[in-house]
């Protein structure tokens, strides 16, 4: 299978947030737009990564994507690089879509269009909430005034694809607040909208201080309406619910996280990040000084890392649960072509009750299994349980 995505990671937050358990490296105040010496060396090592990673089965990348971390933060000095030794190394298509995060209070008009002439065609804006308090309580150091001077300078640029994150499920969050926050996205008008639940992570400040329903959480119940009214809002306003936690308007779903969700081979570069090539998945270093020993040992090895590869069995589980993300779920035929002629039957014989409950859809002209929305959605977890219990012991 032929590589045609790339993430970058770019690692360098203002602040930790309190929900955060990425690998970050903390500015502070020298989060500036200078290209810092921090700056710097991470996009030395990161560009010497790409360079020593092997060209064999890439194409031109179709799709490419800057992650973080707060990819605004990093001077356009550093992501000019990034993009020329990606093009140099593995070739850029024309028509690639090249996605960066920003936050509000991290760029200007100015640098959207810097972005612009380096070829970044789609922004993600980070939001996660329109109130104040909400975003104080999370940790984050934009206020509501930031956002709206964000949205101004993005409709000045004249950028077309941009999409804005939201996380429901927030302490102190209210079903009201919740459904401010879908409304005033919704008259924003982005192509593209991410609407996530919150997940305590043990590391975090948040998954310190709470535990699952704690108040002040908001209840399960509470939460699965959130998901709800989310669905019902969106797609009556014109955008396709296509994946568990991502709504776009018609041609306007993200392709380079679609990758991930069809498991198809990507290539990740930078500290933290993942890549899936050759049946084999590997995590790079999460902190600065062991992400860049590590960079040293995969250039003295020529990029060669004994890792081993991911089972026949792994692979079918990470299908299902990654394709059930997808509106269009995965396709029984096309499974049966990779993983044996009875593994339609296995399948739905392990999600009967969950068809008869209209939480799993199988269309038997089209072979199409899907889970429902937003029904099926809310209970992926316990869909997924039931075939990794069925699977993993095969």
């Amino acid at each position: 299978m032929l590589i045609k995505s790339a993430y970058i990671h770019i690692p360098f937050c203002k602040r930790r947030c309190f929900y955060c358990d990425f690998p970050i490296t903390v500015l502070g105040d020298n989060s500036g737009d200078n290209y810092s010496h921090w700056q710097k060396e991470y996009v030395s090592f990161l560009c010497q990564e790409i360079l020593a990673t092997s060209c064999e089965n890439i194409i031109n990348l179709e799709t490419i994507f800057f992650g973080g971390g707060t990819p605004s933060l990093l001077a356009i000095e550093g992501l000019e690089k990034i993009l020329c030794t990606l093009n140099q190394h593995f070739g850029i298509d024309k028509n690639a879509e090249i996605s960066l995060e920003i936050d509000p209070a991290t760029f200007d008009l100015t640098k959207l269009q810097q972005y612009q002439k380096l070829g970044i065609n789609r922004i993600s804006l980070g939001l996660q909430a329109f109130q104040d308090k909400l975003l104080e309580i999370c940790g984050r150091t934009h206020r509501l005034t930031d956002i709206n001077q964000s949205i101004d300078w993005i409709h000045q640029a004249g950028f077309d694809n941009w999409s804005l994150d939201l996380i429901s499920g927030l302490p102190y969050q209210s079903l009201d607040d919740w459904q401010e926050s879908l409304e005033k996205a919704i008259t924003l008008q982005p192509k593209h909208l991410s609407c996530y639940d919150l997940v305590l992570e043990p590391v975090t400040v948040f998954g310190k201080k709470y535990a699952e329903g704690d108040n002040p959480l908001p209840p399960d119940e509470t939460a699965a309406k959130m998901y709800c009214l989310a669905s019902e809002k969106l797609t009556q306003a014109g955008y396709t619910h296509y994946e568990i936690s991502n709504y776009g308007q018609k041609g306007y779903e993200c392709r380079h996280n679609q990758v991930y969700w069809r498991n198809e081979f990507y290539h990740g570069f930078g500290m933290g990040a993942a890549s899936y090539t050759e049946n084999k998945r590997f995590t790079r270093p999460r902190t600065r000084k062991e992400y860049f020993n590590w960079v040293e040992k995969y250039i003295e090895n020529k990029g060669v890392i004994d890792i081993s590869t991911t089972s026949e069995n792994d692979k079918l589980l990470e299908t299902l649960m990654l394709g059930l993300r997808l509106k269009n779920g995965v396709n029984l035929d096309q499974l049966k072509i990779h993983f044996g002629q009875k593994i339609d039957t296995q399948i739905l014989y392990c999600l009967e009750s969950f068809l008869k409950d209209n939480l799993v859809i199988f269309d038997q002209n089209t072979q199409q299994l899907s889970l429902s929305d937003p029904q099926g959605f809310l209970y992926s977890n316990m869909i997924l349980t039931e075939l990794f219990n069925k699977f993993e012991t095969i």
